[in-house]
């Protein structure tokens, strides 16, 4: 980034030459040495800014397919583990710890599926990854049956929320540290409650200073579609309020 800047300012700075050749010597040659120089210089500019732009969406994309190829591979693992679980317990002859275990898989089929259906793509694929992902914050979901954002917030909102989502895991993943070789949980959960949608977040554990999240937490909102209530210090628990229909 500092090579980029310092690039285009020696670039904006070699413009001083053919103004110092026109001030010192006033000529029809000179004031066209200035326009083409000047000419050249935003055609440099240009190009240049492109590239660069370029070359920052390619290491984004490429951050979010190593992204992406993390969480498949993730729940591809997990996969393959309850299948040989239950590959087990059904040449054991155990019908019912089968039926449990094939229980436990329609659970984390439902859950994906109600993550994917609240149709945020940034959203979805946050929380999706930041599961996959070892830390030490272990998130775990909840969202209402049947709850669908993308038909009730425009784009610009669903940006909003994911952003807000994000911050406040954040705050919660910082707030406090776990001891070495443990991990916090942190309850994440999406419900209607008549024309506003809740998110509710619920530390387990320490989670440091609580009066810190929760100034924290209500700094991220400020400003934004949604509020914060309900917030409980001694269960590290707060609410996000937001309308439907934005």
């Amino acid at each position: 980034m500092k090579s980029w800047k310092s690039a285009i300012w020696a670039v904006m700075l070699s413009v001083m030459l053919p103004l110092g050749l026109l001030y010192w010597h006033t000529s029809l040659l000179t004031c066209l040495l200035l326009g083409i120089w000047v000419v050249a210089i935003v055609a440099f500019s240009f190009i240049w800014s492109q590239r660069h732009y370029e070359r920052e969406l390619r290491i984004q994309e490429n951050t979010l397919q190593q992204a992406a190829i993390r969480t498949l591979n993730h729940h591809r693992h997990d996969w393959m583990n309850d299948l040989q679980i239950l590959y087990g317990y059904i040449q054991l002859g155990k019908p019912n710890k089968s039926v449990e275990c094939v229980e436990r898989i329609k659970e984390r089929i439902a859950l994906d599926s109600h993550i994917a259906k609240l149709g945020i793509p940034s959203l979805v694929f946050y929380i999706q990854s930041f599961r996959t992902n070892r830390s030490s914050l272990e998130l775990e979901v909840q969202v209402e049956e049947g709850l669908q954002l993308e038909d009730k917030l425009n784009p610009e909102a669903g940006d909003e929320l994911t952003s807000v989502i994000m911050q406040t895991i954040r705050a919660y993943q910082y707030n406090g540290l776990a001891p070495q070789g443990e991990t916090r949980k942190l309850r994440l959960g999406f419900f209607q409650d008549g024309g506003d949608i809740l998110i509710s977040f619920e530390g387990e554990g320490e989670h440091g200073n609580p009066e810190l999240l929760k100034g924290q937490i209500y700094n991220i909102v400020q400003g934004k579609i949604m509020k914060a209530e309900q917030f409980k210090p001694s269960r590290a628990y707060v609410e996000l309020r937001l309308p439907l229909e934005m």
